[in-house]
Order: structure tokens, then sequence, then C-alpha cells
């Protein structure tokens, strides 16, 4: 996944139409659908060698993206 931004349309573009009702209607959904792209640009910007940090640092962040990940599929799921 070496330099690939993975947006959550791109993750699931069978929910587009949810992923589109969700962050207009569900506050939570919102919140957490910014943070994890907040995370990708980050991911993005350590994988691109534009920002150096330690490999804990860079692997606490792409958990943090998976986390964020998963929780945002369920709350797609729940909502289709």
């Amino acid at each position: 996944m070496f330099n690939e931004k993975l947006e959550l349309a791109q993750e699931f573009p069978e929910h587009k139409d949810t992923i589109h009702k969700l962050k207009t209607s569900d506050a939570h959904f919102a919140r957490l659908f910014d943070e994890y792209h907040e995370v990708i640009r980050q991911v993005s910007r350590i994988e691109q060698e534009i920002e150096t940090v330690a490999d804990h640092v860079a692997e606490g962040f792409k958990k943090k993206r998976l986390a964020l990940k998963d929780e945002l599929f369920k709350m797609l799921k729940k909502a289709a």
C-alpha cells in the first residue's frame, strides 16, 4: 500500500451513497470519517518520507487507520 491513499469511498464503493448520507446526517460518523482521512494523510506522508517518525509511531498510525476503518464499516453495514 505504499504511497496509496485509501479513501473510504474507494475502500467500500458499494457503500458510496451510504457514506454520503451518514456524513451529512450522523455527527459521530462524520467525525470518525474526518479522523480516518487525517490518519490516511499522515500515513501517506510517512510512507512518502515527507515526514520521518519512529517505527512504533508509524505502526500506531497504521493500527489507528485499521481500527477507524473497521468502526466505520460497522456503521455502514448497520445503516445499509
